[in-house]
């Protein structure tokens, strides 16, 4: 079972380091670089994986996980990489980079925008398991419900035995949000990250939120999942965690801050 006061904890911490630079309690830093469908995320940390800094930027350069504009990703990148020296006051070395599962074609791709950018990238894994590097979870299911996918790893005795991802996430919602308002994208994406208005778009964008689920129901045995542990932007809504639990008969929980997760788990995979 995942420690939820801990997690929250660490993840308060990493929040906080988007605002606030914090002093490294060791030598090298960590660098996990998460190129979003919605967002690109930095996250920065010590050897022992104390949050350092953390930057990120509103990003359309990719579709379902693939990297569709390459200029645009290393543009991005290379300031973010920038500003978290400028904060530190140190040149950032190493990182490491997460694919969705089903997206390892574009991995070539996603380590060129890193290595154009000035890093040397130390490792590759996929964005659940990147998670439960912050979560520490032995037997469950992580479900990483970014922009463009759902994707999740199933967990026996804390080794990773499947993956899988389908392109369905928070895109989609913003998509049938803009179409029942009839507004534009942008301005729909606004509505949905809006906590105050996420009762009233709750109803709206639950079948999109059902159609996750099922895609977990599709690969979960029930039999052997005692709890799914959900991160990932889109999770940030308030309400998913019901949604999945009512459609798959499991137990599902999410931490309070469920964005920074899988970059934060990035980073601490980063080898130095």
């Amino acid at each position: 079972m995942m420690d939820m006061e801990r997690v929250n904890a660490y993840m308060a911490r990493v929040g906080a380091a988007q605002e606030q630079t914090f002093l490294p309690a060791s030598g090298k830093l960590k660098v996990g670089l998460d190129l979003g469908t919605a967002y690109i995320v930095m996250v920065v940390l010590d050897e022992e994986n104390n949050p350092v800094a953390c930057e990120k930027q509103a990003a359309s350069v990719l579709r379902d996980g693939v990297l569709i504009d390459y200029a645009g990703a290393l543009q991005i990148v290379r300031a973010l990489k920038e500003k978290l020296e400028k904060r530190i006051g140190r040149e950032l070395e190493q990182c490491a980079i997460a694919m969705p599962a089903g997206t390892e074609s574009s991995t070539r791709a996603h380590q060129y925008v890193a290595e154009g950018a000035g890093f040397e990238v130390t490792a590759v894994l996929d964005e659940p398991s990147a998670a439960n590097a912050v979560y520490q979870i032995e037997n469950g299911v992580v479900v990483d419900i970014g922009g463009g996918t759902t994707g999740l790893a199933i967990l026996r005795d804390g080794k990773v035995c499947r993956i899988e991802d389908e392109p369905t996430g928070g895109t989609h919602l913003t998509l049938v949000l803009a179409g029942n308002y009839r507004i534009p994208f942008e301005e729909a994406e606004s509505i949905k990250q809006d906590y105050a208005r996420h009762k009233e778009i709750f109803p709206v964008v639950r079948p999109v939120i059902e159609k996750m689920a099922g895609i977990v129901n599709r690969y979960v045995d029930k039999t052997e999942t005692e709890t799914i542990y959900l991160c990932g932007g889109t999770c940030c809504l308030t309400g998913i965690e019901e949604v999945f639990q009512r459609e798959t008969g499991i137990k599902t929980i999410k931490p309070a801050d469920p964005f920074l997760v899988t970059p934060a788990g990035i980073a601490m995979n980063c080898k130095l």
